[in-house]
C-alpha cells in the first residue's frame, strides 16, 4: 500500500473580500461599466437592428433631456423614485427586508384620495392639505407596522409578509376604484377635483413638480442625517450588523424593528400622497408604478447612502426615459428598449461585485 498521501487539487480560483477601495478608484471601476455596458449595447443594437448606435444614444439622451418639459419629468420621476427609496434604505440597512413599498405607497396614495374626494369642499385648503399629509403618513405608517408586528413577535418572514401586504393594497385600491368611479361602475376614479383643484399641491413659479422635488430633497437631508448622526440611526446600524451584538449592548432588537418599519412605511406614505396631490391627481393599483421594488436597487446601489442615492436614481430614471424614447424614435419593440436598460443596469450591478470582491487564482506549483 502506498503511503504518499492523496494529492490536493485546488481550484483554479476563488473568492475572496477585498479590503476597502479608495473612493477614486471605485468610481473609476463604476465609470468603466458604464463604459463597457455601452459597448456590448452598440455591437447588439447593430446586430439585431442596423441602427447605428451613436444616433440610438443620441436620441436616448434626447428622450431624457431634450426639451425643458422633459427635464422636468425627469426631475419629478427621480425625485418620486428616491423618496420610496429613501423610505425602504432604513428597514435594509437593518436587514430588514422590506418588500412592500409599492402596498406603503398605495396605502398612503389612497388615503389622500380619500381626503380629496370627501373632504375637499369642507375643509379650507391649508387644513386639506395637513389632514391629507397626516391620513397618508398614518396609512402608509400602519401599512409598514402590521408585517413588522410579526416579525418582532413572532419572527415571521418578512419577505413574504410585506410581498403579500402588496397584494392586497392592490386589491383594495382595485375596489375603491370601481366605488368611486366616474361614472360609476367604470373602474377609474378619473381626475380628483379636476375644476377646483382641492387637494392639489401647489405649482411654484409655474412648475408644477417643483413642490414635489423640494419636499423630497428636504426629505433626503432629513434621512441622512437621521441615518449617520443620531442615536436611532446608530441602533439600526447596529441591529444590521448583529442582533446579538445589539441586545448584548442594551439595545430593545423589537422596538427597533417595529420603530423603523413605522418611519419606512411613513416615508412611503408621503411617497402616496405626492403621486396622488401632486402628479397624478388620482388613484389606481398602477399609481405606484414599479417603483417599490425599483427602490430596492436604487438603495443597495448607493450602499444606503441618501446622497448616493440621488445619483442612482437618476441614472435609473435617465434610463428608463431614454429608452422609452429609442423605440418611439426607430419604431422598434419595446422590447428592445429594455434590453438596452438591462445591459446596463446588469453591469453597473455587476461592477458592485468587483468593488466588493476578488479572483484570487492558483498559483502554479514550483518545478520540482
Amino acid at each position: 500500500m502506498s503511503n504518499n498521501p492523496a494529492k490536493i487539487h485546488e481550484p483554479l480560483f476563488h473568492i475572496v473580500k477585498r479590503s476597502a477601495m479608495p473612493k477614486w478608484q471605485s468610481w473609476l471601476v463604476r465609470i468603466g461599466s458604464v463604459i463597457a455596458a455601452l459597448i456590448v449595447c452598440g455591437i447588439v443594437t447593430v446586430l439585431l437592428t442596423g441602427e447605428d448606435p451613436i444616433q440610438v444614444y443620441v436620441k436616448m439622451v434626447e428622450g431624457a433631456v431634450g426639451s425643458e418639459r422633459r427635464l422636468w419629468m425627469l426631475a419629478q420621476n427621480t425625485a418620486m423614485l428616491l423618496c420610496v427609496a429613501l423610505a425602504v434604505t432604513p428597514a435594509f440597512k437593518m436587514k430588514f427586508w422590506n418588500i412592500g413599498a409599492e402596498g406603503q405607497v398605495l396605502a398612503g396614495g389612497l388615503a389622500t384620495a380619500a381626503c380629496m374626494i370627501f373632504l375637499g369642499d369642507k375643509l379650507s385648503p391649508i387644513v386639506l392639505m395637513i389632514v391629507m399629509v397626516v391620513i397618508s403618513v398614518v396609512a402608509g405608517a400602519v401599512w409598514g407596522l402590521i408585517p413588522a408586528f410579526f416579525k418582532a413577535i413572532w419572527n415571521t418572514n418578512e419577505t413574504l409578509f410585506t410581498l403579500m401586504m402588496n397584494y392586497i393594497a392592490m386589491c383594495i385600491v382595485s375596489y375603491f376604484s370601481y366605488e368611486w368611479s366616474v361614472p360609476k361602475g367604470s373602474g377609474h376614479i378619473g381626475v380628483i377635483n379636476d375644476t377646483t383643484e382641492a387637494g392639489w399641491l401647489p405649482a411654484i413659479g409655474g412648475k408644477a413638480y417643483l413642490c414635489n422635488i423640494l419636499i423630497v430633497v428636504a426629505i433626503t437631508v432629513f434621512m441622512y442625517i437621521y441615518l449617520r448622526y443620531s442615536k436611532h440611526g446608530y441602533e439600526i446600524s447596529v441591529v444590521g450588523e448583529s442582533e446579538n451584538t445589539a441586545k448584548y449592548i442594551g439595545i430593545n432588537v423589537k422596538k427597533v424593528i417595529v420603530r423603523t418599519m413605522i418611519l419606512s412605511g411613513a416615508l412611503c406614505g408621503i411617497a402616496g400622497f405626492l403621486l396622488v396631490s401632486g402628479t397624478d391627481h388620482t388613484v389606481n393599483r398602477d399609481t405606484a408604478g414599479g417603483r417599490g421594488f425599483t427602490a430596492i436597487m436604487v438603495s443597495w446601489l448607493a450602499h444606503f447612502d441618501p446622497l448616493y442615492m440621488i445619483l442612482t436614481s437618476l441614472l435609473l430614471v435617465f434610463l428608463e426615459r431614454g429608452a422609452g424614447e429609442i423605440s418611439t424614435t426607430f419604431g422598434l419593440n419595446e422590447s428592445f428598449s429594455e434590453i438596452i436598460t438591462g445591459i446596463i443596469i446588469f453591469f453597473i450591478i455587476g461592477s458592485e461585485f468587483f468593488l466588493n470582491y476578488q479572483l484570487k487564482f492558483r498559483e502554479k506549483e514550483a518545478s520540482k
